[in-house]
Order: structure tokens, then sequence, then C-alpha cells
């Protein structure tokens, strides 16, 4: 009878050891994003939470918090850097003065179209880019759509480089933008996201740019009324880690987790593309005047001294962006 009891009492000790080890196994990181309910971003950061959870039957969780309740944008990028938070929705553009090569892709017009975007992301290019954005604390599991970029104004249709001539437009804090402006004959004033309807509003700025959901859900339309497209920035957004949180994870939980950032971009590249249709159709059922550009090469042109300066300053660089234009 004693050696019986002990034999329940050990397997239950054993039982319960193992739960601790189960639980002690189990892992929560904490995840940001700038947008809020509904955005093709926030449904993607989502949809990844969720697939970890199912994938890894309950034992890795993320926490995601968004619309930005745990900081800006700038300020995330350094807490995901430094393992305070272990995962984040970042544009590579505010990445590309911390990430040289992943700057390349804030050149004017370095990709033809949206569809070359991916095709480069998801393959060389986007291997190197991320190999240097390791080097800084960062890993993309995955790269997300944010659609092309169009110049949009309060005064009249852009259709040549000489309307943008001393206008003031607003651009994200990066040399690289405020460069394309300047070559264009405009003055670029770098203003954060929040303030740029205000701006446009009291004329502070007479224009900006931006992709269609942007200029929709910020209610940049009712105040910029001429949206041109230009698409002269088609910058990629990545869903980054934590490098050294990731890298101390088992090999399977690192596919694992691939895989369920890859799947979620999926679901973000689609949903980007209906909300880009149902922001354009918003906007100009609101009266907005939207212009094709049907001559882009003098645009394209105006860039030449953006590229020398930028190639001249980062030679080693070069075969990065001829490796983007030679992707087909």
């Amino acid at each position: 009878m004693k050696q019986r009891n002990k034999a329940l009492l050990s397997a239950s000790l054993l039982s319960l050891a193992l739960g601790l080890s189960v639980s002690a196994q189990a892992t929560e990181w904490k995840g940001w994003n700038i947008h809020k309910a509904g955005y093709p971003n926030t449904v993607g950061m989502d949809k990844f939470a969720e697939l970890v959870e199912q994938k890894s039957n309950g034992d890795f969780s993320i926490k995601m918090y968004h619309a930005g309740v745990l900081g800006n944008q700038p300020d995330a990028i350094e807490q995901v850097r430094i393992g305070g938070l272990e995962i984040g929705n970042f544009s590579l553009g505010p990445i590309g003065p911390i990430v040289k090569e992943a700057n390349v892709l804030s050149l004017p017009f370095v990709f033809d179209d949206v569809a070359h975007m991916h095709k480069a992301m998801d393959g060389a290019v986007g291997d190197q880019i991320n190999a240097a954005m390791e080097k800084k604390g960062l890993i993309s599991l995955a790269w997300y759509d944010a659609g092309a970029r169009s110049f949009y104004n309060s005064k009249k249709p852009i259709t040549q480089p000489a309307d943008i001539t001393g206008m003031k437009v607003r651009v994200m804090n990066n040399d690289l933008y405020s460069g394309m402006v300047s070559a264009l004959g405009g003055n670029p004033s770098p203003i954060a996201y929040a303030e740029v309807y205000q701006s446009l509003k009291t004329g502070v700025v007479d224009g900006a740019e931006n992709g269609w959901p942007e200029y929709e859900s910020m209610g940049h339309f009712e105040v910029a009324g001429y949206y041109s497209l230009s698409q002269h920035l088609i910058i990629p957004q990545c869903l980054c880690a934590n490098a050294s949180a990731f890298r101390r994870l088992p090999e399977a939980q690192q596919q694992m987790l691939i895989e369920a950032a890859q799947e979620s971009a999926q679901v973000q590249r689609d949903l980007w593309a209906q909300r880009e249709a149902f922001s354009r159709d918003k906007v100009v059922k609101a009266g907005v005047k939207l212009n094709e550009i049907s001559e882009k090469e003098p645009f394209q042109l105006a860039m030449q001294p953006v590229y020398d300066k930028y190639l001249g300053e980062n030679p080693e660089l070069k075969p990065l962006v001829m490796l983007i234009k030679n992707t087909k």
C-alpha cells in the first residue's frame, strides 16, 4: 500500500513537473503596429498572431498593440532593435537611415511598379537587405505592401516637373525624399505624419505625397483636392522581429514564425489592393481631381542628381541598385 502511494505521489510530482516545464517553455512576444482596426496591416498582423498560436499549438503567442499605443514608429523601431519589443510592422523608409541598403528602396522610381517591387523583395534583393538589417538588430519575416506614393496638392494638377516648382511639399524625414522634391524645383518640408492635415489646411504646405489609403483615411483629400499619379516611390514594409530574440529560438520555431508571417503577408497584400481600390473610388466620388501622368520620363530624368549624389556617397550600393533594375 505504501509503495502504491509512493508511486502515485511520484506520478503526481512528475505530472506537475512536466506541466511547469511546458508552462516555462511557453513564449509570449509583444508586437507594434501604427494602424487602426480594420486597416490591411492591422488585419495582417492579427492574422500573423493567430497563425503563430495555431502552428505552435498554443506554446507561442504574440500580443499585438495597434494604433501606435506603444509609441511612434521611430521609437518602435528602436524598441524592436534593442529588444524592448519583439515584433513590429515598419515602413522601410525610416529604416533607411539606419540600414543604408534599405535606403536604396527610397530612391525615386527604383521600382517599375508594385509587381516589380514584390518580385525583387521576395527574391535576392530582399535577402540582401534583410542580411544588412540583421546586423542592426532587425530581421524581416515577411514583406508587406504599401502601394505606390504619388503627389497631391491644393493648387493644381501636376503633369510635368515644372508644376512642382516653388511648391511646398511635405516629405518624410529622409534626405532622399528632400532631395527628390528639391530636384523637381519644390521646397521639401519634413513634417510629422499626424500634422500633415492641419499643415495642408492652413497652407503651411501646398502638398504632400502618399498612397491612396493614407490620402483617404487621413482626410487629406478634403484639403488637397488634386491627386497626380506620379507613383514615384514604392516603399515596402517589413514584418520585423528583434534579431537576437529570433535567433535564440529553436530552428523549428524560427521556421514556424517565417511561415506564419509570409502567410499573413499574402492576406495583407490582397487586402491592400482592395483598400486602394476603395480609397480611390471614395475620393474621386468626393470630387478629387485625379490625373494620370502619361510621360514619367521627365520626372525620372530629373532624379539623376539624387542618384548621383547618393551612389557617389555609397558606391558599394551600386550593385544592389543594378540587381533591383535587372530583376524581371
